[in-house]
């Protein structure tokens, strides 16, 4: 039982210190409401334009972002017969999409003010200094914002950001706050391990698209025949960490919101996490086994922290458990 550090004290730990502020998420949703204002002005102005809607993706248009690393995101829906189809170079793609930017959002803003980065346009904000990521999205038509992203290893993924907020709101709706709440927590406990990963050897693979996946799983499907416990977020802990540490993350994670089962692709990908909207794309494609033993280390490693905490005869100790995911700042007794 967890008596000396409960759901109480992860959900305060959450407010002061993992959650975005309201007021500051407020204000990054508006300036990209903002963005896409200016560009359905322009395209009343220019019916015909190539650079045909632009959408919120990403942890902040999700409600699922974080102090520590929150992205703010806008998916730009490009025409792809405009710039030659779906098999557009990349470096010629982002050059198209920084110059239509310009194009719509110039008048106000300096031309030094957008920046081609890793796979998007970086537009700088300067009355707040946020800088928000352009990523294109090759359109051709599809409903539901579908469209195809460019990945990191070049392939094109089609895959609709509506539909992954639609995907993420109903569990939301289901849950309740929590739901979103423990999400970040956990993303702030990855952000963690990543960093020491980092520190001190190779890359901890664990992308935060993954935590919502894994999430959304046990809120379908409970583990070990209980519910999942959004309102009891250290035994929500445990299942998520229990879950990666005894599937040692060998067992294929899909939804059928969007599609059948039987659509997924076959393979023999290490780890299979399925997009929900798209049962061709692997979110984590890419995973090596070796990506996947070090996750699964990671977690069981936390989860005898967990446990550590849960048997602890006193908050002192229980707090310090806690502390080995959370880092120093997480309270103390």
């Amino acid at each position: 039982m967890h008596n000396h550090v409960n759901h109480s004290d992860l959900s305060t730990f959450a407010v002061n210190k993992v959650n975005v502020p309201a007021e500051t998420a407020k204000s990054r949703r508006s300036q990209v409401a903002h963005l896409r204002t200016r560009l359905e002005s322009y395209i009343a102005d220019h019916p015909n334009y190539d650079l045909v809607k632009m959408r919120g993706s990403g942890s902040v248009a999700k409600h699922t972002a974080i102090k520590a690393s929150s992205d703010t995101d806008i998916a730009a829906y490009v025409r792809a017969s405009a710039v030659g189809g779906l098999d557009v170079d990349e470096a010629q793609l982002l050059q198209w999409l920084r110059d239509r930017c310009v194009e719509v959002y110039g008048a106000t803003k300096d031309a030094s003010d957008f920046e081609i980065s890793h796979h998007a346009v970086g537009i700088t904000m300067h009355g707040s200094g946020l800088k928000i990521d352009v990523a294109p999205v090759l359109y051709e038509g599809e409903p539901d914002d579908r469209g195809y992203l460019v990945t990191q290893t070049g392939d094109r993924v089609l895959t609709s950001v509506t539909l992954h907020k639609e995907f993420l709101n109903k569990r939301r709706a289901q849950g309740g706050p929590n739901y979103k709440e423990l999400i970040r927590l956990v993303k702030a406990f990855v952000h963690r391990a990543k960093t020491e990963a980092a520190a001190s050897g190779p890359e901890l693979r664990f992308k935060s698209f993954i935590v919502e996946l894994i999430v959304a799983h046990l809120w379908d499907n409970g583990w070990l025949n209980k519910p999942f416990a959004i309102d009891d977020y250290p035994r929500a802990f445990e299942q998520f960490l229990a879950y990666i540490a005894m599937t040692e993350l060998k067992e294929p994670i899909l939804f059928t919101d969007y599609y059948q089962a039987n659509d997924v692709d076959t393979c023999t990908d290490p780890v299979q996490v399925w997009d929900p909207v798209n049962p061709s794309n692997n979110v984590t494609r890419g995973y090596s086994d070796y990506d996947r033993q070090r996750l699964v280390t990671r977690c069981s490693e936390a989860l005898d922290k967990v446990n550590t905490a849960s048997a602890a005869t006193n908050k002192t100790s229980a707090v310090a458990a806690w502390k080995t995911l959370f880092g120093p700042t997480f309270p103390g007794a």
